[in-house]
Parts: C-alpha cells; sequence; structure tokens
C-alpha cells in the first residue's frame, strides 16, 4: 500500500504491527484521519459492517482486492469453515509468516524482505511474499542478513510469548519452522471473518 501506514490503521482505530512507532502515533492520535475524524465513528448498516471488516483484513496482511477475492474462491473449496480457511491460508504466506516469527517489526517490512532476496525455504531463495509455506517448512533468514541491526533489533522486540504456537522459532539460526495450519484461536487477528464471507457471498 503506498498510502501512509499511520493513517491507515488510525482510519481502523486499531494498530496492526508490533512496531512501538505506529503503537505511539495511534496512542497519540486515535481517531480517524482528516478533519472531521474524531466525529465519524458513527452507526453502520449490515453492508457498511460487512464492507469494514474486509477492508480491515486487506489492510492487516496488505493485499489487493483480487488477492482478497482468490483467497476467498480457495478458502470456499477447502473443507471447514470458510472464514477460519481464509485466515489460514492468510498466515500460510510466506510474508505473514516472517513478520509473525519476528524477523520484521511490520508486514509491510516483511513484504520488503522477501521481495528483495533475503528469505529462504527450506534453503531456498524465495522472494515471492504470497508463497504459501506448507506444514514443517523452515523458513530462515539468509547468511547475509542474520546480522542486520534492524533483523536483530525486531527479534529482540519479539518476546517468546509473542510467536503464535503454531510457528516454531530459532533464535540462534534466525529462522523458524510452521509446524501446521493456526487454529483460529491462536490467529492474533482482530476480526470477524464470518462478516467477511457474508460480503462476499452476498
Amino acid at each position: 500500500m503506498s498510502r501512509p501506514k499511520a493513517r491507515i490503521m488510525r482510519r481502523f482505530g486499531e494498530v496492526f504491527t508490533h512496531s512501538p512507532k505506529y503503537q505511539r502515533i495511534l496512542a497519540k492520535r486515535p481517531t480517524p484521519p482528516g478533519q472531521h475524524g474524531a466525529r465519524r465513528r458513527k452507526q453502520v448498516g449490515a453492508y457498511g459492517k460487512r464492507l469494514f471488516e474486509k477492508q480491515k483484513l486487506k489492510a492487516f496482511y496488505d493485499l489487493g482486492e483480487k488477492q482478497m477475492r482468490r483467497y476467498m474462491a480457495d478458502a470456499l473449496r477447502k473443507k471447514g469453515p470458510t472464514g477460519t480457511n481464509l485466515l489460514q491460508f492468510l498466515e500460510r504466506r510466506l510474508d505473514s509468516i516472517v513478520y509473525r516469527l519476528g524477523f520484521t517489526p511490520t508486514i509491510w517490512a516483511a513484504k520488503q524482505l522477501v521481495g528483495h532476496g533475503h528469505i529462504r525455504v527450506n534453503g531456498k531463495r524465495v522472494n515471492i511474499p504470497s508463497y504459501l509455506a506448507n506444514e514443517n517448512d523452515v523458513i530462515s533468514v539468509s547468511e547475509k542478513m542474520k546480522g542486520n541491526a534492524l533483523v536483530a533489533e525486531s527479534l529482540a522486540n519479539r518476546g517468546p510469548g509473542m510467536i503464535p504456537p503454531y510457528l516454531l522459532l530459532d533464535r540462534d539460526q534466525v529462522s523458524g519452522t510452521l509446524l501446521r495450519d493456526p487454529y483460529r484461536q491462536e490467529i492474533p487477528v482482530n476480526i470477524n471473518e464470518n462478516l467477511i464471507v457474508e460480503f462476499y457471498a452476498r
């Protein structure tokens, strides 16, 4: 997304990252951006609520509408609750795993790290942020980036309790393993996925 990240998060009234920078910004300016932001929290109808949740999910994972529709189609084809399936696909994205493991402070930085070729999957270079990892895949930072100050700082700010249980982090090797698909309650996203499913089913 090219729009300022803080404005996106202020729009939804929620911090999407572990970055202290954005946490400070939203603590100081919690209202939506714009001249009348403080007065814009108003009641919305059913469609508005569904649209809001869909837009928030897109913003959280930094996705375009085409990508969202593709993941929805995949989620519908997979057995199980469609909303949970959708979130599982999004969490298996390589940029999501890189962010969840703490290699970067934001999902946007994770996209950059992957896109610039600094991430390995089972030892092989993968530069596609949307790449879907599979169970037991090992995701690691390239040797060149293991000593990078920004990666080290991000890892240091991510305590053990902040790593989701479906991922296993090896801090010494700056690598992690996708153990399995996450359960819904393990996915740290404040989203009502059922409203998103209803939005696309209309």
